[in-house]
Parts: C-alpha cells; sequence; structure tokens
C-alpha cells in the first residue's frame, strides 16, 4: 500500500473487508452443517477456518492502528480469500448434494482461486515482510517471485484438471471441470507433487527469513520477531505434517494474527520468552504430577486392596512433595534452554562465588560486575559505593538511562548497583528478575567488603599518618624545647664554673638561673608525658582520671549567654559512674575512653548548652567482673566480652544535617584502632549521646 494514502479510508476499506469475510464464514459454516454426510468435506476441517475465523478482524485492527502497515493489509486481504475458500468449499458440496452441477462446478474455480491467494499471501508473504512490512532485502525478491510463481500455476493446474476416476473419487459423483485438458492426465500428479514441494520450500524459507531477522536484529526488535517466528514455526510444522494434523493446524494457525497484532502495537508488554517457559513448566508439572499421583495412586491401590481413601491421600501427599522440586528443576531446565549456562541464577552464583575467591581484593568488583553482565546479557554493569572517596567500577556502558537498584547490607546502604540496556545478542529475558534476585545478596556483600577494606586502609593512612605526626612533634619538642633548654644549661654551668672563684655573686646568679631552666625542662618533659598518656590514668585509675577531667574540664567553661534558658548560665552538674571493674584495662583502651570521653566533654562545654551530663561505663561478658558472667555480649561463652562508655547531655541535641568534625572523627578512629566503635546520636528524649564500644579479649 502506498504510504502516503488517506487514512480514513484506509480504515473504511478494510472494515468492509473484515465484515464481507465474517459474512462470507458465517455462511460457509451454516452451509456446511446442512450437507448430507456424504458429501461433507473430508477433513470437514481446514486451516482455512482458522484464517477465516480471526485474520480479518484482527488485520482491521491492525489497519486502524496502522493504516500504512503492508503486512496489516497482507493479512486483511488474505482473510478474505480464506474466508472466499471456507464459502464456496461448502456452497460447492452443497450444490453439488442438490444436483446443482453448473454452480457447483463455478463454486468450484472460486474456491481454487481463493484458496490459493490465501495460501500465498498468509503463508508465505506474511512471514516474509514481518514485521516491518518489508521484505529483509532486495536478496528475497526471487523467493517471493518463486512462491507467486509456484502459487499461481499449483491454482492453473487445478483449473485445468482432468476428471478423476468416478470409482477414486471419494464423494458421490464427479464434479465436471468444463476446463478439463485430457492431455494433462498423464503429468498431472507428478507436476501437482513438484509444485507442492517448492511451495513448501517457500513456505519454509519464508520461516527462515523470520529466524535471520531475529538473528540480526536489535534487542526491542528481537522480541517484536519472536512473536510472529513461534506462532509460523508452529503453522509451518503442522502444514509440513500433512491433512492428518489440519485440524490441530486450524486451531493453531487461528492464534497467528494475534501474535502479529500483539508483536505490532503490544510487543513491550510481555515477552514470548515468559510464555515459552511458562507453558512449558505448566505442561511438565502437570504431566509430571498426574504422573505421581495416578502412580502412586495405583500402587496403593495394589497394596492396601480396598482402601481408595488411603491410595487418595498418599499420592495427593507424594504429588505435593514432588510439586516444588519439580517446578524449580523445570525452571533451570527452560532457564538453560532458552538463555544457556547464564540462564541458570543457582550456576551464575556459584561462578560469582569463584570470580570473588580467584580475583585480588582490589578486583573484586571488577569480577562482579562481569559476572552480571553476563547473566543479564547487557550492554554493560557497574557498581557504585558511596563512601568517604566513592568508588564507580563499569564493565561495558550502561549509559545514562541504566536502571539503578539499591544495595543494602543487613539494612545499611552500601552503594548501588547500575544495569544497562540489554545486549544485541538476544532479547530482553524474563528471568532478569530472578537472576537479579539471586545476585544482588552476593553484589552487596561484596560491596560491604570492599567498603570496609577501604574504610581499614584509610584508617590505617590516618594512624600511620597521626604516627608520622606525633613522632614530628615529639622531635621539634625534643630539638627545639628540650634540647635547646639543655644547651643553654650546659651554656651557664660552664660560665658558673669560670665565675665561681673571681665573682661568687655572678655564679649565684647563673646557677639561680640554672635552677628555673632545669623547672622549665621538668614542665616540657611533664607536658611531653602527658602527650604520650594521661599520668592521671597511672595516678588515679581509669574512673579517677574520668572524674578529675570532668571536674576540670566543665566548671573552667565560660558563662553561656543570657537569652539561654533559666538556669543554663552554671556550668552542668556531671555524674560519673564508674565502677571498680574499670581495673586491669589494656593500656590502649585507657587511653581510647580518656581521650573519647575529654572530646565528648569538651563538646558539651562549647555547643550543647547542657544542664546534666551524665558519665557511665559498663564492662560485660568479663567471668567475675560484670554481670553477665562467662557469656560475652554476642552471646558466645568463653568470650572477655566489652566495655562499653557513655556520655550522655540534656542539650540541645545535634543538628539534623551534623557533619563530622575532627573531633567526631577522632572519638571514631581511636575506637575503631580498636576494634571497637564509636557513635554520636540524639535521642528522641533530647540532648546527645556519645556511645564507644571496646572489644575486650586475652
Amino acid at each position: 500500500m502506498d504510504e502516503n494514502s488517506p487514512v480514513f479510508p484506509a480504515r473504511a476499506v478494510a472494515w468492509v473487508m473484515a465484515a464481507a469475510a465474517l459474512v462470507l464464514t458465517i455462511v460457509g459454516i451454516s452451509v456446511q452443517l446442512r450437507i448430507p454426510a456424504e458429501w461433507q468435506p473430508r477433513p470437514p476441517l481446514n486451516p482455512d477456518f482458522g484464517v477465516a475465523l480471526t485474520f480479518p478482524l484482527t488485520g482491521a485492527v491492525l489497519v486502524s492502528q496502522r493504516p500504512r502497515f503492508r503486512t496489516a493489509w497482507l493479512i486483511c486481504v488474505g482473510g478474505l480469500f480464506g474466508s472466499g475458500n471456507v464459502a464456496f468449499t461448502a456452497l460447492m458440496f452443497h450444490w453439488a448434494a442438490q444436483d446443482q452441477m453448473r454452480a457447483a462446478i463455478v463454486a468450484r474455480a472460486v474456491q481454487l482461486v481463493c484458496w490459493a491467494a490465501a495460501g500465498l499471501l498468509l503463508a508465505i508473504l506474511v512471514p516474509l515482510c514481518s514485521p516491518t512490512g518489508r521484505l529483509p532485502s532486495r536478496r528475497w525478491i526471487p523467493l517471493a517471485v518463486l512462491g507467486v510463481a509456484a502459487t499461481a500455476a499449483e491454482a492453473g493446474l487445478a483449473l485445468l484438471r482432468p476428471d478423476p476416476d468416478p470409482a477414486a473419487y471419494p464423494w458421490p459423483e464427479v464434479i465436471h471441470n468444463p476446463l478439463e485438458i485430457r492431455a494433462l492426465l498423464p503429468y498431472y500428479q507428478p507436476a501437482q507433487t513438484v509444485l507442492q514441494y517448492v511451495i513448501r520450500f517457500c513456505v519454509v524459507a519464508s520461516l527462515a527469513s523470520l529466524a535471520l531477522r531475529l538473528r540480526r536484529a536489535d534487542p526491542v526488535t528481537r522480541r517484536q520477531i519472536a512473536w510472529p517466528l513461534t506462532v509460523f514455526a508452529g503453522y509451518v510444522v503442522f502444514y509440513l505434517l500433512g491433512p492428518d494434523w489440519w485440524i490441530p493446524a486450524t486451531v493453531w494457525t487461528a492464534l497467528i494474527p494475534f501474535a502479529i497484532l500483539f508483536a505490532a502495537l503490544r510487543y513491550r508488554l510481555y515477552g514470548i520468552d515468559t510464555v515459552i517457559s511458562r507453558t512449558f513448566i505448566a505442561a511438565g508439572l502437570l504431566a509430571m504430577i498426574s504422573a505421581v499421583y495416578f502412580g502412586v495412586g495405583a500402587v496403593s491401590s495394589l497394596v492396601a486392596s480396598g482402601y481408595h481413601q488411603v491410595a487418595g491421600l498418599a499420592a495427593a501427599l507424594f504429588a505435593g512433595a514432588f510439586f516444588q522440586p519439580l517446578r524449580r528443576t523445570l525452571q533451570r531446565v527452560m532457564d538453560r534452554a532458552l538463555y544457556g549456562r547464564v540462564g541458570d541464577p543457582a550456576l551464575l552464583a556459584e561462578r560469582l562465588t569463584q570470580e570473588v575467591r580467584r580475583a585480588d581484593p582490589a578486583d573484586a568488583l571488577s569480577a562482579v560486575v562481569t559476572v552480571v553482565r553476563d547473566g543479564l546479557a547487557v550492554d554493560g554493569v557497574a557498581v557504585e559505593i558511596a563512601d568517604g572517596r566513592p568508588r564507580y567500577v563499569e564493565s561495558g556502558e550502561v549509559g545514562p538511562d541504566a536502571r539503578r537498584i539499591p544495595l543494602v547490607w543487613h539494612g545499611e546502604p552500601v552503594g548501588r548497583l547500575l544495569i544497562g540496556r540489554p545486549g544485541a545478542r538476544r532479547f530482553a529475558a524474563a528471568h532478569d528478575e530472578r537472576v537479579i534476585a539471586t545476585l544482588l545478596p552476593h553484589v552487596a556483600d561484596v560491596a560491604h567488603a570492599v567498603r570496609m577494606a577501604a574504610d581499614l586502609q584509610r584508617s590505617r593512612e590516618r594512624i600511620l599518618a597521626a604516627r608520622e605526626e606525633e613522632r614530628r612533634r615529639l622531635r621539634r619538642d625534643l630539638h627545639d624545647g628540650l634540647g635547646q633548654t639543655l644547651g643553654a644549661m650546659a651554656m651557664t654551668i660552664n660560665m658558673a664554673r669560670m665565675s665561681l672563684t673571681s665573682s661568687p655573686s655572678a655564679a649565684d646568679g647563673l646557677l639561680r638561673d640554672l635552677r628555673a631552666g632545669m623547672d622549665a625542662v621538668t614542665g616540657d618533659i611533664r607536658e611531653l608525658v602527658y602527650g604520650l598518656r594521661p599520668p592521671a590514668l597511672d595516678d588515679l585509675g581509669l574512673a579517677g582520671a574520668v572524674r578529675a577531667l570532668a571536674e576540670e574540664t566543665l566548671p573552667a567553661a565560660p558563662s553561656l549567654p543570657a537569652a539561654s534558658a533559666t538556669g543554663s548560665e552554671k556550668a552542668p552538674r556531671v555524674e560519673v559512674r564508674l565502677g571498680d571493674e574499670m581495673t586491669e584495662l589494656p593500656a590502649a583502651v585507657e587511653v581510647a575512653v580518656y581521650r573519647i570521653v575529654q572530646e565528648a566533654l569538651n563538646n558539651i562545654r562549647r555547643h550543647a548548652r547542657a544542664t546534666r551530663v551524665v558519665i557511665t561505663a559498663e564492662r560485660r561478658g568479663t567471668a567475675g567482673a560484670g554481670s553477665d558472667g562467662a557469656t560475652g555480649s554476642d552471646g558466645s561463652a568463653g568470650s572477655d566480652g566489652e566495655l562499653r562508655v557513655r556520655v550522655a547531655d540534656d542539650g540541645i541535641g545535634l543538628p539534623h544535617h551534623v557533619q563530622a568534625g575532627v573531633g567526631l572523627s577522632s572519638m571514631r578512629e581511636r575506637a575503631a584502632e580498636l576494634g571497637g566503635s564509636c557513635v554520636v546520636i540524639s535521642p528522641d528524649t533530647g540532648g546527645a549521646v556519645v556511645e564507644a564500644r571496646f572489644p575486650l579479649t586475652g
């Protein structure tokens, strides 16, 4: 049809053709039902009945939606000819049964033309032109020409058919052919056989053109082609099997226009691979469960003769037990058949595990995205991890319209999985959701491990940097402070020795200066020692050192502005609850607890506007020292447990969008260095809480 033809007349013509086809179909069926048994067509049904029932209407619907779609017009015209074949075949036998042979002869000629035209249009040209309405390429023109020529030759040969032998005629009387050529009698059957083989070749080649389109098409077009390819393949099978299979071929033929309609208008709604997969699984379950049910029922009836209730119950129990394992097995078989090795989610998960084990820790994400990309057959897959240093690992190209799936590890977001478009080698798989659901936990585990490894590496870098900075500070303090002071003291001693006999008074002044220098050295050494480990920990223990720290930190706080709440001008009241179990802690834990409490109290003094502060520490899981006996905090016996420290205040709490500064980061790092954790939260009751946990082992 011309691409520039008017839309409205085209739709009107299509619906007129559909109405005419419907009338012809109704006439044909009603007439055939009244034909005497000896004149009934044999077999009573042929594929043109399926054509007449569905092709004209679906073709008209398709023309209404896409008036310039050539395949839609082929369906309309082919459906009209199929209806004509049904109607005039019935009329031919009806008039022959009524001994109206002239009318029967005319009906036979019209029937032959309709039959040939319908077969040519629907079995050869429609597959060749699906789904675009055009031939795949110019190289397919000879096939179309061959199909037209062979069909025309077969119709012409049938119109010139010599009358058959009445003894071999399956109906009561031969319908005479006035156009017969008696000279063709020896050659009629061989010529008809050759033409039938040529037409069969054209039908199979038209199906092959669809298969080649599928192989070379993009993902969207592949799904579009899959529908007509599937139904035409089924029709070709029945067609090649011959007239004995015409009844199932009639039913199957009726499905062809719906598949083409679905492919042309709604092919994105559902995948043909899903239909095939679920049909196979449903049929397999029905067959196998039925076999199990009746087999167990038969065996039970033999064992327990006369007890049919027992047999039925045993059969139902066995069938129920087999249902779920059988469904999973059939699903895996179908996935493997449709998508190959990448179709089995369990195999993909095993491959992912093996790839991650073999890969270097730094390359674990690369192995993950490669396996996921292969399993989903997409253009690209990427994993994005959001932490202190965002990481992005990609295999292929995900594109700007990638599907984004959150990666969650035990309720904690660790990143995103980005999935690109379906690859060019096959249409989008219906099993993608099963693959994603199976692989997503593994991907989240790897993303979390990579994130933790990155956090650990950054923590090590910070520890190393802090250690080097501390060494630099000690070197600077020793060299610039203590070293110069000792050097000056040595010079003072030499000067005092030289002036001791000549000027005792000058020597006495030098010695007094020396004494002051020694006091300064003592102060510098005390500061250095305090920087390494607070002396109060050794003098007072952890509990006493925390109490002293609280007393010397908060009372020194400056008065808050007068606009603050009443009573907040005074330093907050501090309550320290540390028991006797704080003794014999590791030295590193004591220092970390002291520094975390110190930083927390400094933050309260500067920002909290609190009236009350509670410092608590609890040792859990240590036999004889805590309330949990020999059971650790995680419930495992034999563990030394953990130490929990809390600093809570009733101040204004944390802002909604708090950003960790140097102080908060320092507290977290001190806990992390010892395998613990430190969190800062603002509870619903108000204020802020700093809670640190330290594992106690060994």
